[in-house]
């Protein structure tokens, strides 16, 4: 297992895991000294009925680019709150999310959401014609460059053959695959993903996330992925952020370079999960 060295976070975070650079093998965007998207001091709150809700409280971290960062947390901790006011649908009562620099005030093509469900495809339109909507609804491209580039994101999800297909015709992984190439299509700078795997059955979720990690090689994007799996953070993150129960505080911050899914059975792989497992509900604190 990797050794971990502790260090100074923000004032209202725990301690968190110093982390090596992040490596990619094909990144696309030029590296650079700071931060893409920047996340500081974030309080979200939201109505329910009579009373206001904290979804997350002062939360603080940094995505850079080629990262593949994960929001883990238990279900309801505030998460899924978290990636909608970093996508721009949420404005956060407290604090300020900044991408390359600049407030986020709302959505964006520049960060694509891939959520759960699988009706996130209108089921009147083919899949090519899925995947081209978000580009022409941007105006990102004229038609033809939309067609090519859907054609290609749909030849890396392999599901070109299927281009002239409509949803009700696919299994509910293929679904996810469109929704995948369309976002990829849109070249966003942060990909954003609210536990996109979780309704699959395990044997499809497992091919699902050797596909997505294989596009990341092959691509090089910027992932911000939200799971409550503590065996799916590992295996899709080479960052995991550990959240608290809501509202959503940063409890540990743990590097995640050296798992993968054909390592899911070693001691390390084994020992990392047990102390994300007691991060998350003993509250274990990180060691000086």
């Amino acid at each position: 297992m990797a050794a971990f060295a502790p260090f100074a976070l923000r004032q209202d975070q725990a301690r968190v895991d110093v982390l090596p650079r992040h490596r990619t093998r094909s990144v696309v965007e030029q590296p650079s000294a700071g931060p893409l998207l920047q996340v500081d001091g974030v309080t979200l709150e939201y109505a329910t009925g009579d009373r206001v809700v904290r979804a997350t409280h002062r939360v603080s971290l940094d995505v850079h680019r080629g990262d593949r960062l994960v929001l883990l947390g238990a279900s309801g901790c505030g998460k899924s709150s978290l990636l909608k006011a970093i996508a721009g649908f949420v404005e956060p009562r407290e604090g300020e999310i900044r991408l390359d620099g600049r407030a986020i005030h709302g959505p964006g093509p520049d960060r694509i959401v891939v959520f759960q469900e699988f009706d996130q495809l209108p089921p009147w339109k083919t899949v090519l014609a899925n995947v081209m909507f978000p580009l022409l609804a941007a105006k990102r491209c004229s038609k033809v460059e939309a067609r090519q580039r859907a054609l290609d994101a749909l030849a890396k999800v392999r599901l070109a053959e299927f281009a002239d297909a409509y949803p009700h015709t696919l299994s509910g992984g293929m679904k996810q695959r469109v929704a995948i190439a369309r976002a990829l299509a849109m070249q966003p700078r942060v990909l954003l993903m609210d536990e996109p795997f979780a309704a699959l059955d395990a044997l499809t979720r497992r091919q699902m996330q050797e596909e997505l990690l294989a596009l990341w090689e092959d691509i090089g994007f910027t992932l911000l992925f939200v799971t409550h799996s503590i065996e799916e953070a590992l295996v899709v993150g080479n960052r995991v952020v550990v959240l608290s129960p809501r509202p959503a505080r940063v409890r540990a911050e743990l590097n995640a370079h050296d798992f993968d899914l054909h390592g899911m059975g070693s001691p390390a792989f084994q020992a990392q999960a047990q102390r994300i497992h007691r991060l998350l509900f003993e509250g274990e604190a990180i060691a000086s």
